[in-house]
C-alpha cells in the first residue's frame, strides 16, 4: 500500500454468517455476569460489530499487518496508551528526510500503511501529543468498511447446565463436600448473520485498496477460526461468506443479510437445534434478488462450509449446490469460489 496504489474501484456488499455452539458469542458487561446479548423481544442472539471487528483486528495482527488499535503491554508491564500506539505507527518516518511540501502526505500515508485496521474501519485521532507528525493527521478517519450488528436467524436459549458450575471439594476434618459457583452463561446454538458494506468513495479517505478488500474474503473466515479460542468463545465456526462486488458506481441492493433464513421445514424445531447439522439455510430470496440485479453485478465472491445444508425454492443441497445456483442467477463468469487458505497467501504482507 502506498500513495501510488489506487483505492477501491467497486462497491461491495457482504453477508457473513457463523454459528456458535455452547458459547457466549458476545457477552454484555452491563447485564451482570457478562451474559450473552439477547434481544428481549425476539430472543435472538446479538453480536456487536465491535466484537466482529476485534476478531478481524486480531487476525490482521497475527498475519503481520500493522494494527493501530490493539492491546499492547510495555516493557514495564503497563498497558500502552493511545499516544504510545500512535507514536509507534509513525516511528518509521523522519521529517528531516521529507521535503516540507510533502510532509502532510508522507505522514498520512505512513500512518495508514502501518495501520491496516484504520484503512478498513477508521479511527478517532483526537490525541493531545507533543509531536509534530501528529499535527499532520486528521481528527478522525471514517472507515469505508462497516458491519451492522449481527443477529441470529432464530430465537436462542441459554444453556442452563452451564450457569452454575460447582467445584466440589473436600473441606475440613470431616471431609464434607463444599463448593463454589462460577457464573458461566452460554447459549445452546445460534446461527448469526452479519451485513457489511465496502464504500468505494469512503475508501479514498483511508487509502483502502482492492487488495485490502480481497483480503476480507479470507480474513473473516480465518478470524473466526483462529480468534475464538478463549473459554467462552470456543465453539464458533464460519459457515457462509458472500461478497457481492457491484459494477455500477454508488449502487448496492442493501440488506442482503435479511434474505437468508432458516428453512423451517428442513430444520429441526428451534428448541431442539444443537449444531449445524440440525439446520438448513434458505437462500431463495437472496438468489432471486441477485438474479434480478445481475446486470449490475461484477463478481460474487463466495465460500460456504462443507457441512452447511442450503435450500433454494424447496430443493436442498450442499455448498456445490449453492455455487451452481449462484452461477445460474448471475452467470458462471461472475462467480468466484474462494479458496480460503490458498487465497490468503496472496494478500499477506509483502516482504
Amino acid at each position: 500500500m502506498s500513495e501510488h496504489s489506487p483505492t477501491v474501484s467497486n462497491r461491495s456488499e457482504i453477508v457473513f454468517a457463523y454459528d456458535a455452539v455452547d458459547a457466549n458469542p458476545n457477552g454484555n458487561p452491563l447485564s451482570g455476569a457478562n451474559r450473552p446479548r439477547i434481544d428481549p423481544h425476539t430472543d435472538q442472539a446479538i453480536v456487536t460489530d465491535v466484537r466482529l471487528k476485534r476478531y478481524l483486528r486480531d487476525q490482521l495482527q497475527d498475519d503481520g499487518h500493522g494494527v493501530y488499535i490493539r492491546n499492547v503491554k510495555e516493557d514495564d508491564g503497563d498497558q500502552a496508551t493511545r499516544e504510545d500506539l500512535l507514536e509507534d505507527r509513525l516511528k518509521d518516518i523522519d521529517l528531516d528526510d521529507v521535503d516540507e511540501d510533502d510532509i502532510e502526505s508522507a505522514v498520512f500515508g505512513q500512518f495508514l500503511e502501518n495501520s491496516a485496521d484504520v484503512r478498513y474501519f477508521g479511527a478517532t485521532m483526537s490525541i493531545d501529543m507533543d509531536d509534530e507528525k501528529v499535527d499532520h493527521l486528521p481528527d478522525h478517519f471514517t472507515g469505508p468498511v462497516q458491519f451492522s450488528p449481527g443477529k441470529s436467524l432464530h430465537r436462542v436459549m441459554e444453556n442452563e447446565e452451564y450457569n452454575s458450575l460447582t467445584s466440589v471439594i473436600a473441606t475440613g476434618d470431616d471431609k464434607a463436600q463444599g463448593g463454589f459457583d462460577l457464573d458461566d452463561h452460554r447459549i445452546q446454538y445460534a446461527f448469526i448473520g452479519f451485513h457489511g458494506l465496502v464504500d468505494e468513495h469512503g475508501a479514498e479517505g483511508t487509502l483502502l485498496t482492492d487488495r485490502d478488500v480481497r483480503r476480507l474474503d479470507t480474513l473473516c473466515w480465518r478470524a473466526l477460526k483462529n480468534q475464538t479460542i478463549s473459554r467462552s468463545k470456543v465453539g464458533q465456526e464460519p459457515r457462509l461468506y458472500l461478497r457481492v462486488e457491484y459494477a455500477d458506481e454508488s449502487f448496492h441492493l442493501g440488506g442482503l443479510d435479511q434474505d437468508i433464513d432458516l428453512d423451517r421445514a428442513e430444520s429441526a424445531p428451534v428448541e431442539e437445534i444443537r449444531n449445524v447439522r440440525d439446520i438448513c439455510v434458505d437462500v431463495s430470496a437472496l438468489l432471486e434478488r441477485l438474479d434480478e440485479a445481475s446486470d449490475r453485478i461484477d463478481t460474487v465472491h463466495v465460500v460456504a462450509s462443507d457441512v452447511l445444508e442450503l435450500s433454494v425454492n424447496g430443493e436442498t443441497g450442499d455448498r456445490e449446490f449453492l455455487y451452481d445456483a449462484l452461477e445460474s442467477a448471475v452467470g458462471s463468469d461472475a462467480v468466484r469460489v474462494i479458496d480460503v487458505y490458498e487465497d490468503a497467501t496472496a494478500t499477506m504482507p509483502e516482504e
